[in-house]
This record gives C-alpha cells, sequence and structure tokens, in this order.
C-alpha cells in the first residue's frame, strides 16, 4: 500500500503524530543485535536495577490472595491512600484520596490531564527541551505547542522573563519535568517560585508537573514540589509514580494528584480508555509507596557515581559539550561540532545521523536531540553498569575521532 493511500486510510490525527525516537531508536538497536552485533543500549530511560524484593513479594501475595479481577478506574482505596501519605512524606503536599487518580503508567497520566484541559486551539507552553511525548500529545489534543527554550549555557532552563513572554490569551497550560529528562536539569526552590508567582498573576493557566524521577537526585537543596506553593495548588496537576525510583518500569504505575474536578474528568476518560490499572501492579506499586527507601536511595548512589564517571570520560572526547546533570539518569550532548563531518560515505547532516552512525560505528545507541526540541544535541543514558558505560563512551570517542 502506498504512502498517498495509508494517509486516506489513516486519521488525520494518527498520520500527524510522530514515532516516539526513544521507542524507535531502542527498536533500531534491537534490530542490530539481533544481526549479532553487540549493541550497548544507552537510549532508554530505564533502571537496569531489578525492581526490590519487598515490592515483588508483595505482588506474589496480591496474586496468592486473589487480586485478579477488575480495579476501580482510578485505583485501589490502599494505593490511593499510599500515595496520599507518601506525597505527604516527601512532598509536603496535602491530599485526600479523592485527589488522586492511578494510571497505566506516568504517560498516560499526562495524557488524560492534557485531553481534559486543553481545547483545540489552547496553547501549551513547555520547557525545552522536552521529553519526547510532550508535543506530541499536546498534538493529539489538537493543541498547540509554544516551546520556551534553554541553552547549555544555563543549565538548559529558560528564564522567567522567556515565561512571561510566551503567555496569551490562549495559554491553558504550563509543562515542565524535574529533574528533566532530557537535560537531567533541576528547577531550585527559587526559580519554582517565582513560576508560581508568574501563574498566579494568571488565573485561566494550569501548571502541568511532572516529577517522575524526584527520587533520581543528587542535589543538596531538598526538592519541593510546585504545587506547595498554596495560590496556585488548586491549578497544579502534579505527575509522578514507580518506574524510575523504584526499578518498576514494567509494572507500568503512574498517578496523578490535583483537584477533584480535573481527576474526576480523568476518571471518566480513562473509564472510557483502559479502565483501572493491573491488579496486581497496583498491589505492588502499594508497597512501594509504604516500604522502606533504602533500595531506592542506593540506586540512587548508583546513578550518582556513574554520573561523575561519565562526565569525567565525556569531557575527553573532543568537540562535544556537556553539562553536569543535577537529577535524572542521561547527558544531553551538544554535538554541532562534527555536522559536515564525514567517515567515508557516511556523512552528518544533523544528530540524527549522527546517532545512527554511533549505533552502526560504536555500536552505541543514543536518541537525537530534535525529539526533546533541540536538534544539535544527542541524548545518553547513563542507566547502565559502569563497564558499560565505560565501554560505550570509549567506541563513541573511537567512532567521533573517525569524522573528518
Amino acid at each position: 500500500m502506498s504512502t498517498a493511500t495509508i494517509n486516506n486510510v489513516l486519521s488525520d490525527r494518527i498520520n500527524s503524530l510522530a514515532e516516539s525516537a526513544t521507542i524507535g531508536m531502542a527498536k533500531k538497536a534491537r534490530e542490530l543485535a539481533a544481526q549479532g552485533v553487540s549493541v550497548i543500549n544507552l537510549s532508554f530511560g530505564e533502571p537496569d536495577f531489578q525492581t526490590p524484593q519487598f515490592i515483588k513479594d508483595a505482588a506474589k501475595k496480591a496474586i496468592d490472595e486473589g487480586h485478579t479481577f477488575y480495579t476501580p478506574v482510578a485505583g485501589y482505596p490502599d494505593l490511593k491512600q499510599a500515595i496520599v501519605s507518601k506525597l505527604k512524606r516527601d512532598n509536603n503536599l496535602d491530599y485526600k484520596p479523592e485527589n488522586i487518580i492511578v494510571s497505566t503508567g506516568a504517560k498516560q497520566a499526562i495524557a488524560n490531564a492534557l485531553m481534559v484541559l486543553v481545547n483545540p486551539g489552547d496553547e501549551v507552553i513547555i520547557y525545552s527541551p522536552y521529553w519526547v511525548s510532550y508535543s506530541e500529545l499536546v498534538t493529539l489534543c489538537e493543541g498547540k505547542s509554544v516551546l520556551i527554550e534553554g541553552s547549555i549555557e544555563n543549565d538548559f532552563k529558560a528564564s522567567i522573563e522567556q515565561l512571561k513572554a510566551a503567555i496569551t490569551d490562549k495559554t491553558k497550560v504550563i509543562m515542565f519535568s524535574s529533574p528533566c529528562n532530557p537535560t537531567g536539569s533541576v528547577f531550585t526552590n527559587k526559580e519554582l517560585e517565582e513560576i508560581a508567582a508568574v501563574v498566579a498573576e494568571n488565573p485561566n493557566i494550569y501548571v502541568l508537573a511532572d516529577e517522575i524521577y524526584e527520587h533520581i537526585y543528587f542535589g543538596t537543596e531538598k526538592l519541593i514540589s510546585i504545587a506547595s506553593f498554596p495560590a496556585i495548588k488548586e491549578r497544579v496537576v502534579t505527575i509522578n509514580g514507580v518506574s524510575k525510583g523504584f526499578a518498576m518500569t514494567g509494572w507500568r504505575v503512574g498517578f496523578m494528584a490535583a483537584e477533584k474536578l480535573i481527576v474526576d474528568a480523568c476518571d471518566k476518560l480513562q473509564g472510557q480508555i483502559t479502565s483501572g490499572t493491573c491488579s496486581i501492579a497496583q498491589k505492588a506499586a502499594a508497597a512501594a509507596f509504604n516500604g522502606d527507601l533504602a533500595p531506592t536511595i542506593e540506586m540512587n548512589k548508583a546513578f550518582l557515581r556513574r554520573r561523575d564517571l561519565c562526565f569525567n570520560l565525556l569531557n575527553e572526547i573532543p568537540g562535544i559539550k556537556v553539562n553536569l546533570p543535577g537529577g535524572a539518569f542521561y547527558f544531553f550532548i551538544e554535538v554541532s561540532s562534527y555536522f559536515g563531518k564525514a567517515n567515508g560515505d557516511f556523512k552528518i547532516t544533523n544528530a540524527e545521523d549522527l546517532c545512527i552512525y554511533l549505533l552502526q560505528v560504536a555500536h552505541v545507541s543514543t536518541v537525537t536531540g530534535e525529539a526533546f526540541g533541540a536538534g544539535d544535541y544527542i541524548r545518553m543514558s547513563f542507566a547502565a553498569s559502569d563497564e558499560n558505560l565505560t565501554k560505550a563512551i570509549a567506541q563513541i570517542k573511537e567512532a567521533l575521532a573517525k569524522l573528518a
């Protein structure tokens, strides 16, 4: 079937949507690995640790106790209460179970929030670089993404002046992640206070705050949530989950904390799409939120060690620039000095070319920065073993040295 025919069959909605770049690159890496090539995959945002044993045990117990039926659309009451307790303990946020909805991963929670808030033509201000799905989800909602861009010189954080300048009478949502995927940048409490002050002056604007990386943080200042500012709490939607901090990516449990009006709307939407999240995964997530954070703290120590290892090794490669991530497990690497160079017939014209080159020549999988709103960069995950990271960066360095 021709492309023209496919476009006539499929909806404009799906034709306007781009494939997830991270998933796409991971697919290419798997295809190369299937040919017998040893590929180091640094494209996925996935901890390489096993889910802590006490969480696995809770899942096994849930099976033995017969929790194998449909779940409430918004989540099991015990899980919602565990989330309420977690938000109070970790974030000093006071919510009730009615303010919580559990979804099949934080990505669904984000999609739900945008679907119930954004009308066609509404503008969503996104701090850029941004996670790949943000702008595509806005497109799916028939909204317009308005990017405010940071650079490596300012730790990838757009200024408060940029935020103010981007606001129009069509602005409905401001969206960001902190710690940030893909840059690892973290908003300081002062910066969040400044954003909150702007939102307070604009009563029709909501904030979608993605805090999925909160437990992978390397700073000394205690993180706060933007929902902790009373003047705007009712207009903040906080997104989180278990995938990153508890090494539970495959369990697919995320949540939203928001005003009941928004949560109820998401309940209605989710009830028509997926209904409730997996019963066993919910029981495991409740154990995670109620349990000891010691395994999470140990994982964070390993990520910090890996960050420092990679930072030192990356700085030995000529022609690239890196910042020191304050959280998450990514380096967002400025690589534009290699554009226009070639190795034989392989010419590098952009970041996507460079990612393909590194996959084919260095056998290391990364992701183009174009997918995150920054075409001069590539993203490299350091959620891998020290040995694989050391080997991968050596292979990247060797491959880049062949470009001239």
